[in-house]
């Protein structure tokens, strides 16, 4: 048991564990917090840091909801202490985008389906990258081995290792990367939508 009545309160029975200065480089950016010693990493980034991207999954390292990128490396922040990684370079899912100019994965990922409820997409967002940045020119076979570690109920898979290939060759420079969202675009209808058909003998 970890509490004891003590009249009408409660105390606690085990010590709460001592607070830390913790700093990392989240997204490009500095960050400096108070935490505790004992600290998961996905509990700073989401409570404390405010990158919801990152996901809680299953807790136990077996779905990969939870990946981001230490170092440029992909690691399960529900398995790692935030006091471990203190001062190191973190990447979530929000600092592939570029503002409104989506990172080339993420783009691919929408244009081919790789994310539909989109549960697991920031995880195997931040595996594709990781993947990329050091092999930009993977085999299905090497994705594949890539995103093991990560797991997703909807698309079979395939629509993940198409995004994936797709991304690769605009890292290659085969491709022109997509616009940006916020970059104009002419009015699909220039000049009002057409007037709708009605059923025979419905009065316009």
């Amino acid at each position: 048991m970890g509490e004891h009545v003590v009249g009408t309160e409660y105390v606690k029975m085990t010590p709460s564990a001592p607070k830390t200065i913790w700093q990392s480089k989240v997204n490009k950016k500095e960050v400096e917090l108070l935490i505790n010693s004992n600290a998961v990493l996905l509990d700073v980034l989401r409570d404390q840091v405010g990158t919801l991207g990152v996901k809680r999954g299953c807790d136990l390292g077996t779905c990969g909801c939870c990946t981001v990128m230490i170092d440029g490396e992909p690691r399960l922040s529900c398995l790692c202490l935030a006091g471990q990684v203190n001062g190191s370079d973190i990447m979530t899912v929000e600092g592939l985008a570029d503002g409104a100019h989506l990172a080339p994965i993420q783009a691919c990922f929408a244009k081919f389906g790789g994310s539909q409820c989109g549960f697991c997409t920031p995880g195997f967002l931040v595996t594709s990258q990781a993947l990329l940045d050091s092999n930009p020119s993977p085999s299905n076979e090497e994705i594949s081995e890539a995103i093991e570690g990560n797991l997703c109920r909807c698309t079979g898979y395939q629509q993940i290792v198409d995004s994936i290939q797709e991304a690769a060759k605009i890292h290659r420079g085969e491709i022109e990367p997509p616009k940006a969202a916020s970059d104009p675009h002419p009015d699909p209808h220039p000049s009002g939508p057409e007037e709708p058909s009605m059923p025979p003998g419905h009065a316009k």
